[in-house]
C-alpha cells in the first residue's frame, strides 16, 4: 500500500472521517431521521471515502449520517435495545455469529437487493458486504529482538513465554473478540474454560474495543503500544506493508452485514444504502477503507496480494451452534474474566 493510503487510513484520519460521516451520538441521530437523511447504525470500524459518501448524497438526494456506539457487538445491544423506537433506518456490521440474534430479535425488516453478489452468504434478511478472517497479528520485530518463535497455535498463547504479549477485544461486546472465544471453543471443546483461565493467568489483555486493542495497544501500528501480538484480521498486514504479519493457525472466518431496520422512518433511503454498499464504487473501496474482503468480484489492491492473502485454513464455525450457545458463552467467559 502507498505511503499516501497508509497516512490517508492512519487513526486521525478515520476519526476525522468518522466526523465527516457525522457520528454522533444516537439521540442526536434521531433527529437527523427524516426523509431527507438516512441513518446508518455502524461499528466503529466502518469507513467510506468522502467520494464515495458524496456520490451517494447526489444519486439519492440524501444526507448519508452514521452513529457509532462501538464495536460491532455494542451496535447490535443497541439496536435491540432500541426494539420499539428505532433511531436509525439501516444497520452495517452485524456479522455471521450475531445475525441470527438480530434476526430472531425482531428487528431487521425484509429486503433483498436486486443485485446480490454475496447471496450465497445471506443470512435471512441480512445482506452480505464483505467478508474477512479474524487472526491474530504479531510483530515480527519484537520476535526477533527477543529471539522468539511466533505463536502456532491458540494453545501456544498459554505458554509462559508469551505471558503479557497477547490484547484481545472482550467477546461480550467485540465482535472480533466473540469471533476468537468461538474459535477457541471449536479447537479445544470441552476444554475451553480452563484455556481462558489460563490465557488470563498469563497476562492477556482484554478491551472492549478493536480499533483500542489494534491502534493503542500494538506496538506495531500506529500507537507503538506494549503489546507484539493483537487480535485483528488477516487483511490487517496490508496496512503495515509487512510490518505486522498473521498468526497462522488462530483465524476465524467471518461476513459482515447490512440490513433495513424495522420500523425506519426512511426505508427507503436504507434500502438505498444497502444497495450503494453493493455498487462497483464502495466495494472497490472496502479492502483500503476497512480492510476487509468485498463480496463483489472486483480488482483488489496490488498489495493484498502480497501482505494479505486469505488464510486457508481459517476455522469456520456453525452459526446454528454459535446461536444456540452464544450467550450462555459469553456469560461464561465474563465470569472467568471477572474471577481471574
Amino acid at each position: 500500500m502507498g505511503g499516501n493510503m497508509k497516512k490517508a487510513l492512519s487513526l486521525i484520519s478515520v476519526i476525522a472521517l468518522s466526523a465527516t460521516l457525522a457520528a454522533c451520538s444516537a439521540a442526536d441521530q434521531a433527529k437527523l431521521t427524516t426523509g431527507d437523511t438516512v441513518t446508518v447504525l455502524t461499528h466503529d470500524s466502518f469507513s467510506i471515502s468522502d467520494e464515495a459518501k458524496a456520490k451517494f448524497e447526489k444519486e439519492t438526494g440524501m444526507k448519508l449520517a452514521t452513529t457509532a456506539p462501538g464495536d460491532a457487538g455494542m451496535v447490535l445491544n443497541q439496536l435491540i435495545l432500541n426494539k420499539d423506537n428505532p433511531t436509525v433506518d439501516a444497520v452495517f456490521g452485524i456479522d455471521n455469529f450475531s445475525a441470527q440474534r438480530a434476526l430472531d430479535g425482531g428487528v431487521i425488516a425484509e429486503y433483498t437487493p436486486e443485485k446480490d453478489p454475496g447471496a450465497k452468504m445471506r443470512i435471512g434478511a441480512l445482506t452480505a458486504i464483505d467478508a474477512g478472517d479474524v487472526c491474530l497479528n504479531a510483530d515480527p520485530a519484537y520476535f526477533k529482538e527477543h529471539n522468539l518463535e511466533l505463536p502456532t497455535s491458540f494453545k501456544d498463547l498459554t505458554k509462559p513465554e508469551y505471558k503479557d504479549l497477547l490484547v484481545v477485544t472482550n467477546p461480550v461486546v467485540s465482535s472480533p473478540g466473540l469471533a476468537f472465544l468461538v474459535g477457541s471453543i471449536e479447537q479445544l471443546g470441552d476444554g475451553w474454560q480452563q484455556y481462558w483461565t489460563d490465557m488470563f493467568k498469563n497476562g492477556t489483555k482484554v478491551v472492549d474495543s478493536w480499533s483500542d486493542a489494534f491502534y493503542t495497544d500494538f506496538s506495531a501500528a500506529d500507537g507503538k503500544g506494549a503489546y507484539p501480538l493483537v487480535l485483528s484480521y488477516a487483511s490487517s498486514p496490508a496496512y503495515g506493508e509487512g510490518a505486522f504479519v498473521n498468526v497462522p493457525g488462530t483465524c476465524v472466518a467471518q461476513a459482515e452485514y447490512a440490513g433495513v431496520v424495522k420500523g425506519a422512518k426512511n426505508e427507503d433511503g436504507a434500502r438505498k444504502f444497502i444497495d450503494f454498499m453493493l455498487s462497483e464504487t464502495v466495494q472497490k473501496d472496502i479492502p483500503e477503507t476497512m480492510y476487509m474482503y468485498p463480496v463483489a468480484d472486483v480488482e483488489l489492491p496490488a498489495e493484498w496480494a502480497k501482505y494479505a492473502t486469505r488464510p486457508a485454513d481459517s476455522i469456520v464455525p456453525d452459526p446454528a451452534k454459535v446461536a444456540k450457545n452464544r450467550e450462555a458463552w459469553q456469560k461464561t467467559w465474563s465470569g472467568l474474566f471477572e474471577n481471574r
